[in-house]
């Protein structure tokens, strides 16, 4: 199935004339939903989960060996679903995590009908944790999931540690970044007012470096040193604002998209063994 350009990418589109704030305001808010065709090749238990009045489509991932970890949970990016959390779950299943993955609010098989890139996403993440039974909680997201994990481990006390990949420091930042240079600063403007209006959010809160400061857990940003989709200046911005235990790594020649590498894996799992509990 052919994609959709990546909303923010719209604003692009929108800056050079080729189509009205309306319009890219609704990208904005509906990204396009792509839910999992068929079954995890692994065992999986399906999940109906509660978020901030909205229901939310998950699995879990019941960990490997006698004694668990904690649990992972994994956020997907935009125009994703939980279908990508399956290699997430190839690799911590068997190092004795649970991993739980769920359809953020209008992807996927989740209600929900405007994206609002945390604003209320943040609230469903934060009703999905108090369920969760087996501790610490991790939370690893990726891109939209990042910004959404970040900004709910600044309200949630459920929140051990956070690994956030590619990023982006806030909405209104990145949507600029991603106009070209002869962009329309009233077209751009136009098209956040009407998403805020449609999506009843405010643009600026989808802010993870507004979070940063109150988040107390550790956490391990990882960015591609060639993203050209959300610089790694995002990251950078994260990073600086964060007042607890933090690291950060850049992935050499990597982009926005397959950042995690055998090394990078082998640099998470070092990361936890430092940073969680023992026992």
């Amino acid at each position: 199935m052919e994609r959709r350009p990546p909303p923010i990418t719209l604003l692009a589109l929108l800056a050079a004339g080729c189509m009205p704030p309306s319009w890219a305001a609704s990208a904005l808010l509906h990204p396009g939903r792509y839910p999992p065709k068929e079954a995890p090749p692994r065992p999986v238990e399906t999940l109906d989960l509660e978020g901030a009045g909205v229901r939310l489509k998950g699995w879990r991932f019941a960990a490997e060996g006698p004694h668990k970890r904690g649990t992972v949970v994994y956020l997907h990016g935009i125009s994703d679903s939980r279908r990508s959390s399956v290699h997430i779950a190839d690799h911590f299943v068997p190092l004795g995590f649970d991993v739980l993955a769920y359809d953020s609010r209008a992807h996927g098989d989740s209600g929900g009908d405007a994206c609002t890139f945390g604003a209320y996403e943040k609230q469903d993440l934060a009703r999905v944790l108090a369920t969760i039974k087996t501790r610490p909680i991790i939370l690893l997201g990726s891109s939209l999931g990042a910004a959404v994990a970040l900004q709910a481990a600044a309200l949630s006390p459920d929140v051990d540690a956070v690994i956030s990949v590619a990023v982006f420091s806030d909405l209104r930042s990145v949507g600029h970044d991603r106009a070209p240079f002869f962009a329309s600063e009233a077209n751009i403007r136009d098209a956040f007012a009407i998403a805020e209006r449609d999506g009843r959010f405010r643009v600026d809160d989808a802010s993870p470096v507004r979070a940063a400061p109150s988040i107390k857990c550790p956490v391990l940003l990882i960015h591609g040193a060639k993203d050209g989709d959300t610089r790694p200046v995002h990251s950078q911005r994260v990073y600086d604002a964060l007042r607890g235990p933090k690291q950060l790594i850049l992935v050499p020649g990597a982009g926005h998209d397959r950042v995690v590498n055998t090394k990078v894996w082998s640099q998470i799992d070092e990361w936890l063994r430092r940073t969680l509990p023992a026992g």
